[in-house]
């Protein structure tokens, strides 16, 4: 059985308190992107991982997927499968795309095994493997706080506008994006930001992220000075980085982006 994955950007990210815990809280808004991976999952004579497409860093053993299909198995008799990926969401570029597989999973697992898992017993799963997980089961556009796991419904339609995603070639760790940001509340939530037109978006849905980042990889501030160049009504990094999102009136084509990075138009 096969599905597709796919991606988000953060339309601001808003780091607002450490919590005791360790983890932060935060706000931002989840909006989910056309650009997808591919999950199938086929009976198997023990259950593996097996990724094809962009190579995914680390041991395949504390891959997301796996860890999903184990929180599952906990409850359900299921058979081994053969979980395998087909990476087209880059790696380390804020777009949540190992969530985004993992979220799937849990659902390809349910309609394949006829579970009739709730959508709250399926995003009891996906909170426990990260905080955008959950966002993956519902994948609507939604004002994310707390750990980032906790929703609101917003009504937000970008598909008027044409929407253009860069990554370059670095790798952003989120842990250490996290160290490098003092928390601090807003003076006024995205929650009512997100409601005004992109076009006054501009210094107005910031990500606490960008400082310390664009610090570390001044490439990536050139991206997003690049795009507002080249007519971009609003930019801004997705997430922890390294990748930048940006929102045109209409189709544009970047081939000096093109040189050092890639550049996914229509997203």
């Amino acid at each position: 059985m096969l599905a597709f994955a796919n991606a988000k950007i953060n339309l601001g990210l808003n780091i607002t308190e450490k919590r005791s815990d360790g983890f932060h809280n935060i706000e931002t808004i989840f909006y989910p992107i056309q650009l997808s991976d591919s999950v199938e999952i086929t009976d198997a004579d023990e259950t593996t991982v097996v990724v094809k497409g962009i190579h995914i860093p680390g041991n395949l053993t504390d891959n997301l997927c796996l860890k999903a299909y184990n929180l599952v198995k906990k409850e359900y008799n299921l058979p081994a499968q053969q979980i395998t990926l087909l990476k087209n969401i880059p790696v380390g570029a804020g777009l949540g795309g190992g969530s985004a597989d993992a979220a799937c999973l849990i659902k390809l697992l349910n309609n394949k095994f006829e579970l009739s898992l709730s959508e709250s017993e399926m995003l009891k799963y996906a909170r426990q493997l990260g905080a955008d997980c959950a966002f993956f089961i519902q994948n609507k556009p939604v004002y994310a706080f707390g750990k980032g796991d906790e929703f609101e419904h917003v009504n937000l339609d970008l598909n008027p506008y044409y929407l253009v995603l860069v990554k370059p070639p670095v790798h952003s760790n989120t842990a250490l994006a996290y160290s490098n940001v003092k928390p601090k509340k807003p003076l006024l939530s995205l929650k009512e930001i997100i409601h005004l037109s992109p076009t006054t978006w501009k210094n107005k849905v910031i990500n606490d992220f960008e400082q310390s980042i664009f610090h570390q990889y001044p490439q990536i501030r050139q991206i997003k000075t690049s795009l507002y160049d080249a007519g971009a009504t609003f930019a801004l990094m997705s997430g922890s980085g390294s990748s930048v999102f940006a929102i045109f009136n209409q189709p544009v084509k970047l081939p000096q982006l093109e040189l050092n990075s890639k550049v996914y138009y229509n997203i």
